[in-house]
């Protein structure tokens, strides 16, 4: 009864303190703090870390920065402070992982236990919520859901390759913009196996390159096609928003409320200017309304990111269900491209007949 008063003294604590302290709830617990604390004690220095390191094979260390990993068979976990009560974790790998990130994740489930026996709601830990590790997969359904949103893209650009002519106006467009989103869902999928400070960097900066991306698209085929010039100093000036914010994110300051900032203002003038153009053709372009539904669905979608909940079954949080989401609209958008780029390749064939 001792044990659980002094538990709960320090949740209580660690409420009062929230305000003051930085981080999230679960990694300003003192019981967290602790745990990783005599956890790296034991298992991160000497023959303890060699043993560790002697674990893991080769290619798991050597990739472990990037999370490109993958095992077939448990490790058996770091030995951690034992506590009363103790969560039981789902754990089934140690893989690609620093002794202080397994720490750490010993260490999240220790305090997650500690929690719920207490009453308390689920916290997050280091701006995340806590997830179930499987093998080297760190959120192991969006990691998933990117690949296929990754996947959907690919078998979507063969596709349009296959049915569009290269002669087609929006050809070299179109295709860039589907290579643009497969890098994007790549380095999704990586950041959301291991997240570190590169990946977290490539994800976003590849996220802003594909919105701004569309904005191109969206241009060149509004005025682009009649004004080559007016595109070509549009596209000069994306990439020069583009070099302003990836280096001011790089080199002066992560600044998570400006990039999330900066996303949305441009991710509604690309929808504003798509809907827009959609809603001026649609009755001379039926195939237009793939676009409009494209663009009412992603805004709608993207509400999902405001949801904010502990991952169900510790694996699937309202962001993975928005990657998921996302996968048939991919599909919808490069359908459209492909009807929109035979039109116009049949537009310019008649025009020339008619020279």
């Amino acid at each position: 009864m001792a044990g659980r008063t002094v538990r709960l003294v320090r949740l209580v604590l660690l409420a009062g303190a929230a305000a003051l302290a930085s981080g999230s709830q679960g990694d300003r617990e003192p019981v967290y703090r602790d745990c990783v604390l005599r956890c790296e004690e034991r298992n991160c220095s000497g023959g303890a870390l060699k043993h560790f390191r002697s674990r893991q094979p080769i290619y798991m260390s050597l990739a472990g920065p990037l999370g490109l990993c993958l095992s077939l068979g448990p490790i058996r976990a770091l030995s951690v402070p034992p506590h009363a009560g103790e969560f039981t974790r789902p754990y089934l790998s140690v893989s690609g992982w620093t002794c202080q990130d397994d720490c750490k994740y010993e260490c999240m489930w220790v305090t997650v236990g500690l929690y719920l026996q207490e009453g308390h709601t689920v916290p997050q830990f280091h701006g995340k919520w806590p997830f179930f590790r499987f093998l080297c997969f760190q959120e192991p359904a969006s990691a998933v859901a990117s690949f296929f949103n990754g996947l959907a893209s690919l078998v979507m650009l063969c596709r349009y390759r296959t049915s569009v002519p290269t002669s087609s106006p929006m050809y070299p467009t179109c295709v860039a913009f589907a290579w643009v989103s497969l890098n994007a869902w790549f380095w999704s999928a990586v950041f959301h196996t291991r997240d570190t400070d590169l990946t977290e960097k490539m994800d976003y900066f590849c996220a802003s390159t594909v919105v701004l991306h569309s904005v191109y698209l969206c241009c060149v085929r509004t005025v682009g096609l009649q004004r080559p010039a007016v595109a070509s100093a549009f596209r000069a000036l994306l990439l020069l928003m583009l070099t302003a914010h990836v280096s001011y994110l790089s080199l002066v300051r992560f600044d998570y409320g400006y990039n999330l900032a900066a996303n949305v203002a441009i991710g509604l003038v690309n929808a504003a200017w798509w809907l827009t153009w959609c809603l001026w053709n649609r009755q001379r372009l039926p195939h237009v309304r793939k676009c409009i539904v494209v663009v009412l669905l992603l805004q709608g979608l993207s509400l999902l990111e405001l949801l904010d909940f502990p991952p169900l079954f510790w694996v699937l949080d309202a962001h993975a269900i928005w990657h998921v989401s996302t996968i048939p609209v991919h599909v919808l958008f490069f359908s459209f491209l492909e009807d929109d780029s035979l039109y116009l390749l049949k537009e310019s064939e008649a025009k020339f007949k008619l020279d």
